[in-house]
């Protein structure tokens, strides 16, 4: 079972931006790996997803234009590179491994601890 850890967490201003990433211990070409995020009262929501078959991505409508997923396979890690950050980006940052990307969190074979992103002026 593949060990996810993230970091890049931390405070920003509105409009600023963060990169988080997700290093695994294994080769992540063998998994698809999503990035979810649980905001304060609210349900996990699926953020963005990079497909292990083919490196197609997947995004929320929310995060569509803003977020860019990435993946470097030599460091076995994933990127969130997030921009135009809103304060409604606030919340816990999870990433995930899977056979296939889903919203659905039933498919996930593995979490990281998640990081915290904090958006506020």
């Amino acid at each position: 079972q593949l060990q996810l850890v993230e970091s890049g967490g931390g405070l920003v201003q509105p409009g600023g931006s963060l990169r988080l990433s997700c290093a695994a211990s294994g080769f992540i070409l063998d998994y698809s790996i999503g990035w979810f995020r649980q905001a304060p009262g609210k349900e996990r929501e699926g953020v963005s997803c990079i497909s292990s078959s083919d490196g197609r991505t997947y995004y929320a409508d929310s995060v569509k234009g803003r977020f860019t997923i990435s993946r470097d396979n030599a460091k076995n890690t994933v990127y969130l590179q997030m921009n135009s950050l809103k304060p409604e980006d606030t919340a816990i940052y999870s990433c995930a491994s899977s056979a296939y990307c889903s919203r659905d969190t039933n498919f996930v074979a593995s979490w990281g601890q998640g990081t915290q992103v904090t958006v506020s002026s």
